[in-house]
């Protein structure tokens, strides 16, 4: 079956590579204000954090950033090297990964009012909701008021997830533009998440992807577990690049390699893109790391150095998988475009704002960040 025509964002002559580097970013907040001595700004954010109502979720404390300071800025230097790409796109997954796994219902215009303020900080790409059942996934129910309701800003793409030809159905009736299929590398996971054997998800694709080339709508591929499953155990990586080849085959123009459950390291992670990089181009290849064990950063790091410039990310750390017990959030947005900046790698994305949204989603939650740059540059 033909290709569908690559996408504006990651196809041929895509922007984000070669491209000329981007002005800097703004500075995330940090302790203290210009002129004011470190001690002192410890025992004035001491005091703030006394004085601050109890069980309410502070807020990002950015009036007293250091404007004219250096850090999380976009380094000169390490890019310029050759061993990292000069540009990553950020796909941030937060509104539909991050949010599918939490128990209480999040009101609609929550979700909207998210998406909406991702738009307002460079991301090029968000992921908006899922095409699900509302059995499977309650949190994705109003997955139609979600995408019809949001601001769609020009040069940004917002995709959805559709399982089958159904989801995809509803979801182009609803507006969407693009969408993503997933699939695993684990026969188990794949019963438990939609109930079917990998050849049999690998047959529902194909209707997707008929369907998808029809209406010239880019489909997006996942593949899940590619690192360790939570039934299986260890994933051989032949396997992994088995079904990324076949979904790029068929015609997805980019898949994403998701160690669900946070459990790989760099020196699995570099095992397994070696294998897959043999059946599918690296252009066509993103990572997608969840950070159980805290390796999500070095792992994509290793990814980055072995030619990978796609990266999945959700705002605060948000996510989990309602079929995989213990797996934490993906990687935050925010620790994933601090290490950019200092690897002078550009993204195009105000960290403030980033870091802004993701304050307003956790208060709206009642929860903390798990990103560690806002844990370290506001009062959380």
């Amino acid at each position: 079956m033909a290709s569908l025509p690559h996408s504006p964002i990651t196809g041929a002559g895509d922007p984000w590579r070669g491209a000329e580097p981007a002005p800097k970013q703004t500075a995330p907040c940090l302790p203290g204000a210009p002129g004011t001595s470190k001690a002192g700004a410890i025992r004035a954010r001491r005091a703030r954090r006394r004085a601050e109502p109890q069980g309410k979720m502070p807020r990002c404390d950015t009036g007293g950033a250091a404007r004219d300071s250096t850090w999380g800025q976009v380094s000169s230097g390490a890019a310029a090297s050759g061993a990292y790409p000069k540009r990553v796109k950020v796909v941030e997954v937060g509104p539909r990964d991050g949010l599918q796994n939490e128990k209480n219902l999040v009101p609609t215009p929550v979700k909207i009012n998210l998406i909406n303020m991702l738009s307002e900080t460079g991301l090029q790409v968000i992921e908006a909701t899922s095409f699900v059942s509302p059995k499977w996934v309650p949190q994705m129910a109003d997955h139609t008021e979600v995408l019809q309701g949001i601001k769609k800003s020009p040069g940004i793409s917002y995709p959805v997830l559709t399982p089958n030809l159904r989801g995809f159905q509803a979801a182009v009736a609803a507006g969407a533009k693009e969408v993503s299929i997933f699939g695993a590398a684990s026969e188990l996971f794949t019963q438990k998440n939609i109930n079917c054997s990998i050849e049999e998800s690998l047959e529902r694709f194909e209707e997707v992807m008929r369907a998808a080339k029809e209406a010239s709508i880019p489909v997006r591929g996942y593949v899940s577990c590619v690192l360790g499953c939570p039934y299986e155990g260890k994933i051989s990586a032949a396997k992994v690049a088995e079904v990324s080849k076949k979904m790029y085959s068929m015609g997805c123009y980019e898949i994403s390699l998701g160690d669900t459950i946070g459990v790989g390291t760099p020196g699995s992670m570099r095992e397994m893109l070696a294998v897959v990089m043999k059946e599918v181009p690296v252009g066509a290849l993103a990572v997608h790391c969840h950070d159980t064990y805290g390796q999500a950063l070095a792992n994509i790091l290793v990814a980055l150095q072995m030619g990978v410039s796609v990266v999945d990310a959700s705002v605060a750390g948000l996510g989990g998988c309602p079929y995989a017990q213990g797996a934490s959030g993906n990687v935050a947005t925010e620790d994933l475009v601090y290490m950019l900046n200092g690897l002078g790698i550009h993204t195009g994305v105000d960290l403030q704002k980033l870091m802004d949204t993701g304050t307003f989603i956790c208060n709206a939650l009642n929860r903390k960040t798990n990103s560690k740059v806002s844990q370290a540059c506001c009062r959380l």
